[in-house]
């Protein structure tokens, strides 16, 4: 469990990068389960477009309105485990602009505090069926990790979201980097959010760091979302072969005889189409 040491930085991000808000709600499970503080929060008149991501206007309980700004904040946990790793969040909304402003100034910020690794968890749209464990994809490109937790090495060449741009920018800084992308199903759009690939990641969060990852009722809810999934799937005798389709594909890439890039290979389609799914089921978008 060395590999990220004991002082790591797990980030997410809403957008992009967040199918089926697995990510961010993975992100939200660690800071109800822990206490943290703001060590550092983004001014956002600097990297935020707000007619693409808008300010909010909520009432407060005294019933005071008040307007929320888009954010970026990195949090650090306030009560230390002795002997244990200990996780600091960095989460907020992917920036529209100056992303390599955005990452220096949260990439000075873990230097100061002394952060040992970073782990970025995403989440992508992707041909797999609702009813088989969530694919988790984990991969760095930084050798010792690699060696050290089994990771895999993607080479995927293209357009990439700030998950990318900050862990190499802690790879420049010194701070080794690794990634987590859950694979949601793509025809489950109308059942978001996806506990059962928020529970996956998190899941790999431990595995990869040590951390006592808090989970609440994750399981309950991913049972009871795969459930509803499968009442609406009973209806339609399309989507039904439809699931059964990726099912055999998803039992051959498991199966002892299967190659052991197939996630990968799923991950790196995913990036070519642009973190788009695919444009009916069973196809991959032609831009890839």
């Amino acid at each position: 469990m060395d590999g990220l040491g004991r002082r790591v930085l797990v980030a997410a991000f809403d957008g992009w990068n967040d199918a089926g808000e697995a990510a961010s709600s993975a992100i939200t499970a660690l800071r109800e389960g822990g206490t943290y503080e703001t060590v550092f929060a983004v001014d956002p008149e600097l990297y935020f477009d707000y007619q693409y991501t808008r300010p909010q206007i909520a009432t407060e309980g005294d019933g005071s309105r008040t307007l929320k700004w888009p954010e970026a904040a990195l949090l650090r946990p306030t009560r230390t485990t002795r002997g244990g790793t200990q996780l600091w969040l960095l989460t907020g909304v992917e920036p529209a602009r100056a992303w390599q402003a955005f990452a220096s100034e949260f990439i000075d910020i873990a230097l100061r505090e002394d952060v040992t690794g970073f782990l970025s968890m995403g989440s992508m749209m992707s041909d797999v069926p609702h009813t088989r464990p969530i694919s988790v994809f984990a991969g760095s490109d930084n050798d010792a990790l690699r060696t050290s937790l089994e990771l895999e090495r993607s080479t995927y060449e293209g357009p990439v979201g700030i998950l990318s741009v900050l862990g190499h920018a802690a790879d420049a800084a010194g701070i080794p980097s690794a990634s987590l992308w859950a694979s949601v199903p793509h025809y489950v759009a109308g059942h978001t959010p996806s506990p059962k690939a928020t529970l996956a990641l998190l899941d790999r969060l431990e595995d990869l760091t040590g951390a006592t990852v808090p989970r609440g009722d994750l399981a309950t809810e991913a049972a009871a979302w795969e459930a509803s999934i499968d009442a609406a799937a009973a209806d339609d005798e399309e989507m039904t072969e439809y699931i059964h389709q990726l099912e055999r594909t998803r039992d051959t890439w498991d199966s002892p005889e299967a190659s052991g890039d197939a996630i990968a290979q799923e991950f790196e389609r995913y990036l070519r189409r642009g973190g788009d799914g695919p444009t009916k089921p069973g196809r991959d978008d032609p831009r890839r």
